[in-house]
C-alpha cells in the first residue's frame, strides 16, 4: 500500500523510522564512517554476515528497535533505542539509546536533533523514566549536540572491551 502525496515527507524533512532489511548496508556504510576511535565497523561486503545476523537478533527483540532517519528518501541516520527494566527507582522502565549516527555529508541539517527528538517522545509514549546514551570522551562535538538537545552530563561510565581487535 503507498501512501498518499499528503502523506508523503515534504522535500528536506527528516523521517524516523523502523529499519527494514534493506536498510542494512546504508545504516553500515554510515557505521564504517565512524573513525575517530579507530577503525571499528566495516562497509566491506565480506563482513556484511556480521551485520545481517546482529540485524537479525535485534528486530526479533521486542526491547530493541534499530531506526533509520531519512533525508529525501536516503538513509542518513541510525540508531538503536532498548528498553529494560531496573529495580532502581520503584523497578521503573529505562531507555538506551546506542550507536547514534549521521552520515557526515549531513551533519548540521537537523537529523541528529530529529532522530533525539524522536527517540525522547519514543521513550517518553513507551512509559520510560529517563533515556540515557554514552558518547566516547573523545566526541566533544556530539557531547555538545546532546546537551543543546536536552541531555545532562551526569554520569561517569567505565567500560571493559571483552572483544579483540
Amino acid at each position: 500500500m503507498s501512501a498518499a502525496a499528503s502523506d508523503a515527507p515534504e522535500a528536506g524533512a527528516v523521517l524516523i523510522e523502523p529499519a527494514a532489511r534493506a536498510d542494512l548496508p546504508a545504516i553500515v556504510a554510515i557505521l564504517a564512517r565512524e573513525t575517530l576511535l579507530g577503525v571499528r565497523d566495516s562497509a566491506d561486503p565480506a563482513d556484511f554476515a556480521d551485520y545481517a545476523r546482529a540485524f537479525d537478533e535485534i528486530a526479533a527483540d521486542p526491547r530493541a528497535t534499530l531506526y533509520v532517519a531519512r533525508l529525501d528518501g536516503r538513509v542518513v541516520g541510525t540508531f538503536q533505542l532498548v528498553f529494560f527494566r531496573a529495580l532502581l527507582r520503584h523497578g521503573m522502565l529505562l531507555a538506551h539509546a546506542e550507536a547514534v549516527q549521521v552520515d557526515p555529508e549531513v551533519r548540521g541539517r537537523g537529523v541528529g536533533a530529529a532522530m533525539m527528538e524522536f527517540a525522547i517522545a519514543e521513550a517518553r509514549r513507551r512509559g520510560a523514566g529517563s533515556l540515557q546514551l554514552a558518547s566516547n570522551k573523545q566526541r566533544l562535538d556530539a557531547h555538545r549536540f546532546y546537551e543543546r538537545a536536552g541531555f545532562e552530563k551526569r554520569l561517569d561510565g567505565f567500560k571493559i572491551d571483552l572483544a579483540g581487535p
